[in-house]
């Protein structure tokens, strides 16, 4: 299908920031609001989209595609090679040109740049390359920059990329290898995790040129590489994988020492003294984690100098469909935590799938996209990350789909009532953070505010915890709290009611609206007669 080139600017970024808006990174804003006279600015929807930092600020990206033709015939994708769209690319200089009146309008604070693929990989690498290139070193910006690796394209070009990018994503799509053969018989698992294995060998190798703590997973691989030279990626699975437990990141009938698997080597460590054209000075460090360390791990790369080129320094990160395949809660979670340890990412972001092609592989979804399962799914990621939560402990063969009902700490908690209540003043950080109710800033202060005295359930209130779950689970100087009975089915009934409320917003979430002054209800309003007048 050819590509359009004589349509203008705008034209271009209304076709591909609606093309980009399945990539959930961030969310789009939704806002169209016109300039007026004595007014400063206005509100496009086009490409404009909301992320949160990690600090909690709200930012505002400029969310495009590259270009929305695409090689390969993925069957969930808008963009597929046999849809019958219009189809059209920027240059470099028209995403320059975009980027910098945006940010030089208040309207955006970075750029986040995914494509399909135009003719080949490396051609479509090399356009992503000079598009940063030009913006970094003619146009000067230093803003956040988030793009798409691409699947099959040269470790140079990624490279290349790496340097003049804040974060780098290359997008996993389906859990099993299974799922890409059928849905995008185009892309192969090796495609995919191959570039992801070069990102993280090149964030790695800065790590330790700076002279960083590197994760001990990652060191093991880390040091076995540059002593012995690149390994095969199913060595370097098993070399970060716990002992005796298959990866699911390969197929299910093979583990990692599968005769049939025979991936091609990856490249080594990313040299550091590069002559790529660097990014420019003065780019802001990597955002810090505002609710601590994850458990994997801190993969990103500081700004230490601002004088020297650094690789990836926001580190990098992945997306999962959601209900496009069989694959239930379980599998998925085990290849985000596999994906968390093997490779580092900093997120996996999941996505609820979304029916924008009619074929016979897809599936039907009824009540729409399974948002409230994406919901759970995000919930359990980060007990992964931040509550020291493996996902065999939140999910079982028995048990391979999360309560609908419940979140997934609750359930968990629920289904292990032998670990509970444990006494507040004196629990270990750790085990407290494994209570409904208590995050780990509530945790925190309790650890700090116990050492001065014994803590009540007034004062865990004041301290952030969620008494509504919490209760259940806790003691105060060996006190539960008053009519509080330890009892699965007591406890179940009391959570669900808060919990069937929040479920149903998810589900329904486009069914009601916020009421304004301004409504107009249709309501008619009758003269009243007068009142008489008393003197």
């Amino acid at each position: 299908m050819l590509v359009q080139e004589d349509l203008s600017i705008e034209e271009k970024l209304r076709i591909l920031s609606d093309g980009a808006k399945y990539d959930v990174a961030c969310t789009s804003s939704g806002v169209d609001r016109r300039g007026k006279a004595g007014s400063l600015g206005n509100s496009i929807a086009s490409g404009i989209c909301h992320s949160f930092s990690a600090d909690g600020r709200c930012i505002s990206l400029l969310k495009i595609l590259f270009t929305n033709q695409c090689i390969y015939d993925c069957k969930y994708c808008i963009n597929r090679c046999s849809n019958d769209t219009l189809r059209t690319a920027f240059t470099p200089d028209e995403v320059c040109q975009l980027t910098m009146e945006f940010y030089q309008r208040n309207y955006i604070e970075g750029l986040f740049l995914s494509s399909g693929i135009l003719y080949s990989a490396d051609h479509t690498m090399d356009l992503l390359y000079q598009t940063l290139w030009k913006l970094r070193k003619e146009c000067r910006f230093n803003g956040y920059i988030h793009v798409k690796a691409i699947p099959g394209a040269d470790p140079a070009l990624v490279q290349m990329v790496g340097f003049l990018a804040d974060r780098m994503s290359v997008n996993l799509e389906l859990p099993t290898a299974e799922g890409l053969r059928t849905l995008a018989p185009g892309k192969t698992r090796e495609k995919i995790l191959k570039p992801m294995r070069m990102i993280q060998q090149g964030i790695l190798g800065q790590m330790a040129e700076a002279g960083m703590q590197i994760p001990e997973r990652s060191a093991d691989l880390y040091r076995g590489r540059r002593q012995e030279g690149p390994v095969p990626a199913v060595q370097a699975a098993q070399a970060c994988a716990r002992p005796q437990q298959t990866d699911p990141l390969w197929p299910e009938t093979a583990g990692p020492t599968h005769p049939s698997i025979q991936p091609s080597r990856p490249p080594g460590p990313l040299p550091l003294s590069s002559g790529y054209p660097a990014a420019v000075p003065g780019r802001a460090a990597a955002p810090k984690q505002q609710l601590g360390r994850s458990r994997y791990g801190d993969h990103g790369v500081p700004r230490v100098s601002g004088r020297k080129a650094h690789f990836v320094p926001a580190g990098q990160s992945t997306q999962m469909i959601v209900g496009a395949t069989r694959e239930d809660d379980r599998q998925m979670l085990m290849v985000a935590e596999a994906l968390y340890r093997n490779f580092g990412l900093k997120r996996v972001f999941y996505s609820a799938y979304v029916s924008v092609n009619e074929d016979s592989a897809l599936p039907v979804l009824a009540d729409g996209p399974p948002l409230l399962r994406e919901h759970r799914l995000y919930q359990a990621d980060w007990l992964m990350r931040y509550y020291g939560f493996d996902a065999e402990e939140l999910l079982s063969e028995s048990q391979p789909n999360f309560n609908v009902f419940l979140d997934p700490k609750c359930d968990w908690a629920l289904r292990h009532l032998e670990l509970f209540p444990v006494e507040v003043n004196t629990a270990g950080y750790e085990t407290l953070l494994r209570v409904p109710g208590m995050g780990v800033k509530s945790v925190s202060r309790i650890v700090a505010a116990r050492k001065t005295a014994a803590l009540t359930f007034a004062d865990l209130k004041k301290l952030g915890v969620v008494l509504k779950r919490a209760q259940y689970f806790i003691t105060c100087s060996g006190k539960l709290m008053d009519y509080v009975k330890i009892d699965q089915d007591s406890i179940t009934s009391c959570l669900l009611g808060d919990e069937r409320r929040r479920a149903w917003d998810i589900t329904h979430k486009d069914s009601y609206r916020q009421l304004s002054l301004f409504d107009d209800l249709h309501l008619e309003a009758f003269p009243q007669a007068s009142r008489p007048q008393f003197s």
